[in-house]
């Protein structure tokens, strides 16, 4: 005769435990302390085995029945349904301990050799940054596309470009764990659909015949600023490198007797050496700074720690304060550099390219990527640095017979 719910509750607490049975092995066992637990006796390759099945009245009757009846399918199946349940404990322990954060940093460290050091500190620090405090604590089954969507688009409101890289190295990292077997889709699949149009612009620059107010008032400027930091942009306008390229310069890179500076190719965009022929000029410059900079490591250590290279932020400020705010860059001096050396010093765009390292587009320009053109090069540097000079003297000339 199988039980009924009141036969249940009514049941008091003995000496001893006792049973009150249901049917096909279900049965409810009533301890001492008064605890009154569902088990489930079956046989499965001719062994009997007893299964829990929750405390009662958490679990009421006809919870307990549903319970059994699932397990019994499984013995019919040749499962012992206490196996599935311990393996079934497992797999949602494995899921919660795969949250994004722990799946992100595993999926650094296997990228980690491919990239440059300076790409994989920047990479490390965004996802810390934007996207570990938002979701880096749930599981990877739990974080949904509605999700990711408010967290990216929370970045993208003051960083329309950030938030577009990091949905690709979220997907990356939701890929990653498809393919090791602990995910089984990517949330941020389409997604960019929901972002607001942004056309990626280039970096400020000046143009060529802006250049002549430009190095007068940078040379006004000098009592203002900073020694080391007017040294600094008097080298940017020199060499042309990129601002990181720069302020990461070490002293041991310099060459100074044969004038000529190699940036190592872990610091270079292309991760390839890059030789920058110096001027005189860049030459008197670069001796001061090491003078300047003492025994420090870095030719324009920080000034608040000065162990560390100069912030980047610190020229772009300077060219701000120098009233150049959104019309000038740091990176700007390159494309200003390009066009002097094309427009005013009429080298040819081969020469002129080569000399800033930039990524070959096609098959054509990586063929003539080859050729160094170190000999046309060093002549051009001192040509463009003699260039800077004149223009200096003739605008300051002519800007001082107005007054």
């Amino acid at each position: 005769m199988s039980l009924s719910d009141m036969q249940c509750r009514a049941a008091k607490p003995q000496t001893k435990p006792y049973k009150l049975f249901d049917s096909d092995g279900l049965y409810l066992e009533v301890l001492p302390s008064g605890v009154k637990s569902w088990r489930l006796k079956y046989s499965i390759h001719e062994k009997e085995k007893r299964m829990a099945l929750g405390i009662y009245p958490n679990v009421p009757l006809i919870e307990a029945r549903q319970k059994k009846t699932e397990a019994k399918a499984l013995v019919e199946q040749g499962l012992d349904p206490i196996l599935v349940r311990i393996e079934q404990k497992q797999i949602a322990a494995l899921a919660q301990a795969d949250t994004f954060e722990k799946m992100a940093l595993e999926w650094y460290e296997k990228q980690i050799d491919n990239w440059k050091s300076s790409y994989a500190e920047k990479m490390k620090h965004y996802l810390e940054r934007y996207i570990f405090h938002k979701i880096g604590g749930f599981p990877l089954h739990a974080i949904k596309p509605l999700m990711m969507l408010n967290c990216l688009q929370e970045i993208e409101k003051t960083n329309p470009d950030m938030s577009r890289r990091l949905k690709g190295a979220c997907s990356q990292i939701f890929k990653y764990a498809i393919a090791t077997g602990r995910g089984e889709n990517d949330p941020t699949y389409g997604l960019e659909v929901a972002f607001k149009k942004f056309k990626k612009g280039h970096y400020a620059s000046i143009t060529v015949d802006e250049f002549p107010d430009f190095i007068v008032k940078l040379y006004d400027y000098r009592d203002r600023i900073n020694r080391k930091t007017f040294l600094a942009l008097r080298l940017m306008l020199l060499t042309f490198v990129r601002t990181q390229e720069l302020i990461h310069a070490k002293k041991t890179e310099f060459d100074l007797i044969n004038k000529k500076w190699v940036i190592p190719g872990e610091r270079m965009k292309r991760g390839l050496p890059h030789i920058v022929p110096l001027s005189r000029q860049a030459v008197e410059i670069v001796k001061e700074l090491i003078t300047l900079s003492g025994y420090r490591e870095y030719l324009l250590p920080g000034y608040f720690k000065p162990r560390e290279p100069m912030c980047n932020h610190t020229l772009l400020m300077a060219i701000k304060r120098m009233g150049y705010k959104g019309r000038m860059t740091g990176h700007g001096f390159r494309s200003l550099a390009l066009g002097i050396l094309k427009e005013k010093l009429h080298y040819s765009h081969d020469v002129a390219d080569r000399q800033l390292a930039h990524v070959p587009k096609s098959s054509v320009d990586r063929a003539y990527d080859r050729a160094q053109f170190l000999p046309q090069r060093i002549e051009m540097m001192q040509n463009y640095a003699d260039y800077i000079d004149k223009t200096y003297l003739e605008e300051l000339a002519r800007q001082m017979s107005k007054t």
